[in-house]
């Protein structure tokens, strides 16, 4: 498991390491087009990892249908995401970001079906599962 302590690279460095769809919603802010996502449908048992430096974000068991074209989980692990205000595109939403490397991953909406309420709307470009 990485450690807890900001990972700061350069623009360039990360230009290097992530696909540019990666590097466009990952370091960008950009977001990927609906029902696009390699992970949308994906099933398998294990954890959600940040695709930018490992982190380990999402358990499986949280991933659910939310019909909205992108991954859905009702919960993340403790101490793996940071939120933060973001009020752009004349909107007012909750940025989701990994709490290791700063990455943008998605926004967080209070309009889950689960006992947790939550709707974390993930980018299938900014994860990678790593199965049991």
């Amino acid at each position: 498991m990485p450690d807890k302590k900001p990972m700061l690279k350069t623009e360039k460095e990360w230009k290097e390491n992530l696909t540019p769809e990666q590097y466009k919603v990952m370091r960008e802010k950009g977001t990927e087009s609906p029902f696009s996502g390699k992970l949308l449908h994906e099933k398998s048992e294990g954890v959600y990892r940040c695709a930018a430096c490992g982190n380990p974000l999402f358990p499986s068991d949280a991933k659910f249908e939310s019909g909205t074209g992108w991954p859905s989980f009702d919960k993340a692990l403790p101490g793996a995401v940071e939120l933060r205000l973001d009020k752009s595109g004349g909107m007012e939403r909750t940025e989701v970001l990994c709490s290791h490397c700063g990455s943008h991953l998605g926004h967080v909406f209070d309009d889950g079906p689960t006992p947790t309420g939550k709707r974390y709307c993930m980018n299938s470009v900014c994860l990678e599962l790593e199965k049991k």
